[in-house]
């Protein structure tokens, strides 16, 4: 049996950019490694230097994603601002996906690193289900937890009845914060 070589370098770089831009699902650094022959981290690496290079890379919670030009079709925007426990981000995330939105984001305003923000990008329960088994199986903390619960999120839909229908479900819950 051959064993497959390396790709090396900037070949590798461009064919991870090609795999991306053609991708309409996120690429994991282990499929990127697995395709290249070479370790998760070198991929993470290689994604760092795409993104100096200014390729509009995101990392999600299920892998990778090529940011391609926005398609004609009309989409409407709202930040949100939500509190609640870790243990019922599960609970928020399934309402808002169930109202047809997706969760770009979560944002805090820290005391000394000022305005966080991470990618989340769920837009169903599966990817909901998916995002929080990443949390647990990696021990991490939720944004949420360094300000004690109060956290904001940019929802996205293709009509701002869908953004309504979420904000009324969040105050139902006793999820949004109204100011």
């Amino acid at each position: 049996m051959k064993e497959e070589k390396k790709i090396l370098g900037e070949a590798r770089r461009q064919l991870i950019l090609q795999w991306l831009k053609e991708s309409d699902t996120p690429l994991t650094g282990a499929e990127l490694a697995a395709k290249t022959n070479v370790s998760r981290q070198v991929i993470v690496q290689d994604i760092s230097l795409l993104k100096a290079r200014n390729e509009p890379i995101i990392a999600t919670s299920q892998g990778y994603l090529y940011l391609k030009p926005a398609e004609p079709a009309k989409t409407y925007t709202r930040t949100v601002a939500c509190f609640h426990t870790p243990e019922r981000t599960k609970e928020e995330l399934y309402l808002l996906v169930d109202c047809g939105v997706t969760v770009k984001d979560v944002k805090i305003e820290h005391p000394v690193y000022g305005d966080l923000t991470a990618s989340i990008m769920v837009s169903n329960r599966l990817e909901v289900d998916q995002f929080i088994a990443k949390i647990e199986a990696t021990k991490s903390s939720y944004l949420l937890q360094l300000t004690d619960g109060t956290h904001l999120h940019t929802l996205e839909a293709d009509s701002p009845l869908k953004l309504d229908a979420a904000c009324h479900a969040l105050k139902q819950a006793g999820f949004l914060i109204e100011a």
